[in-house]
């Protein structure tokens, strides 16, 4: 199974968890980050010890803007282990229990719970600026209150691994054996051969609707990205939309098997006007593959509108529109 915009992992992390071999591509350095961990989940009795190893109080990197987010003493924390982190990557390299602290740490940066490390604002996927983050806390009259890192990275831990029985260990250790995760713009992946993925499962960006740079600052910062050097590709036109999906689809005709599929998921854009999947059928077809069927699941409520605050079906996706095709 292969997805070619694999986001934070969850096709190929499900692939595996049903003993499929997966693959996962995405031109965002973060998602192998937030990947690869969770197809080699530690032990949390490992997670525990090495959080015992990692000196909490040994950084000079204290950005003086962070402080609107983040206590001095949680700051030091993040800092340290961010320097931990950089110099096991130089020296040693990560193991797999290194790079689960990582992932998780990086997914508690900000939030609005005492889960976070942070005082109440946006999830680290959508990071505020520390301008913004002023205006919050001036508004809700908040200050940031000290968070213990080590205890929020193991409860938080604790809590995932919790379900993790005998045998999803060994159905995960099986098939990501073979698990490949790449780096690359979706219409170029030469380390995947030609025809050799039975199932394509994906969802692309949305016309014009990720800004990098500024969602995901505070995890570059974390992880020493410069985000500014990560190229997405986020057309804001819809016939440039067209064009770069044909060029992914060509990719996709050439990695499958015969008899291969392609499920391509997008949703409604433009407040419910424009209906990405009427796009998505000749593109996919002008790369050779044959179209089967559209598979829309209308939700009554979702996720993505209540964040913006409105009713359904004003913003937000409401609609899942899963295109399939067939090699």
């Amino acid at each position: 199974m292969y997805d070619p915009f694999m986001g934070r992992g969850t096709t190929p992390l499900e692939a595996a968890l049903l003993g499929r071999v997966p693959a996962g591509n995405d031109v965002n350095p973060l998602s192998v980050v937030m990947t690869r961990p969770r197809l080699n989940p530690p032990r949390l009795a490992e997670v525990e010890a090495r959080l015992k190893e990692i000196e909490f109080n040994n950084s000079a990197d204290m950005p003086e803007d962070l402080l609107v987010f983040y206590h001095p003493e949680t700051l030091r924390e993040i800092s340290s282990l961010k320097k931990y982190l950089a110099k096991r990557r130089q020296t040693y390299g990560l193991d797999a229990v290194d790079e689960w602290i990582e992932l998780i740490a990086l997914n508690r940066l900000t939030g609005h719970s005492p889960g976070f490390f942070s005082v109440y604002t946006m999830p680290p996927n959508q990071a505020v600026s520390a301008k913004a983050q002023r205006k919050i806390n001036e508004k809700r009259k908040q200050t940031p209150p000290k968070r213990a890192v080590a205890r929020i990275i193991l409860k938080k831990s604790r809590i995932l691994l919790a379900d993790l029985d005998a045998s999803a260990r060994r159905t995960l250790a099986s098939a990501s054996k073979g698990a490949r995760l790449l780096t690359h713009p979706a219409d170029a992946t030469p380390e995947i051969a030609s025809n050799s993925v039975a199932l394509v499962v994906t969802s692309p960006p949305f016309l014009n609707v990720v800004q990098y740079a500024d969602d995901n600052w505070l995890r570059c910062w974390f992880l020493g990205i410069d985000p500014k050097g990560v190229k997405l590709t986020v057309p804001k036109k819809l016939e440039e939309w067209k064009v770069e999906m044909t060029k992914v689809f060509r990719e996709l005709y050439r990695v499958l098997k015969p008899g291969g599929h392609v499920a391509f998921e997008v949703g409604e854009v433009h407040a419910g006007k424009t209906k990405l999947e009427e796009t998505v059928l000749p593109c996919g077809a002008v790369a050779g593959l044959e179209p089967l069927l559209v598979l829309i699941n209308d939700q009554k409520f979702t996720k993505t509108a209540n964040c913006w605050g409105v009713d359904n079906n004003f913003k937000g996706t409401n609609t899942n529109r899963i295109v399939v095709f067939r090699k």
